[in-house]
């Protein structure tokens, strides 16, 4: 087995403890269209709020002029507002500075826009933790494809075989493992610890993860 020489972070469930908030998000965006019946966490991790919406409006049944460009910055404004609500995950900074001391590098890889990771960074210290930071803007295919995190290493200059990627959703998995890397999936509960049972492990948080 390779060692590892990077770690590539997701950010949304990953870094950022924030379920709750894109799911409001999303919620408050289909009811507003008319959508009955939402549930609390109606999109899909991990892929991308804009790429969620063509999924959503099928699902729900939902009929609108607005594009999904459109339905994606009201998405994303609704988040913003909830923005304050929003924590760092449990543990992570030591697990960062465990990372740190034993000479492994660090990368943020997500889906999100540069946008609402400029507004993130503002609210939360969080930049300083990573040695790179690469967003859905710069691929043209986000998770489940291998890009974004493809990207994340070159920008590291370490080989992908050497990185160990953290997510949180089926997508991103898929995506990490696509890129020749092994992944860590933290779960928020028994339900999703199944959904995610492809990961190399599947942890309840970072207390759990030692290098």
């Amino acid at each position: 087995m390779n060692k590892v020489s990077a770690v590539i972070f997701d950010l949304d469930g990953t870094v950022l403890d924030n379920e709750d908030e894109y799911g409001d998000s999303f919620k408050k965006v289909l009811e507003s269209l008319g959508a009955k019946n939402v549930s609390d966490f109606p999109q899909t991790g991990g892929i991308g709020v804009e790429e969620n919406w063509p999924k959503l409006l099928e699902k729900y049944h939902v009929a609108t002029n607005k594009t999904v460009e459109e339905l994606a910055v009201e998405t994303q404004q609704e988040y913003l507002k909830l923005l304050l609500k929003v924590t760092v995950k449990k543990d992570l900074e030591i697990f960062i500075k465990e990372l740190k001391k034993k000479g492994i590098k660090t990368a943020l890889a997500t889906s999100n826009v540069w946008t609402i990771l400029e507004k993130v960074f503002e609210v939360l210290p969080i930049e300083g933790y990573f040695d790179s930071v690469t967003a859905g803007e710069e691929v043209v295919s986000k998770k489940p494809a291998p890009d974004l995190f493809l990207i994340a290493a070159d920008k590291l200059d370490v080989k992908p075989e050497e990185c160990l990627v953290i997510e949180d959703a089926p997508s991103g998995i898929e995506a990490a493992r696509d890129a020749g890397m092994r992944v860590v999936a933290i779960a928020r509960n028994d339900k999703l610890a199944e959904e995610l049972k492809d990961a190399d492990l599947v942890v309840r948080g970072y207390n759990q993860l030692h290098v």
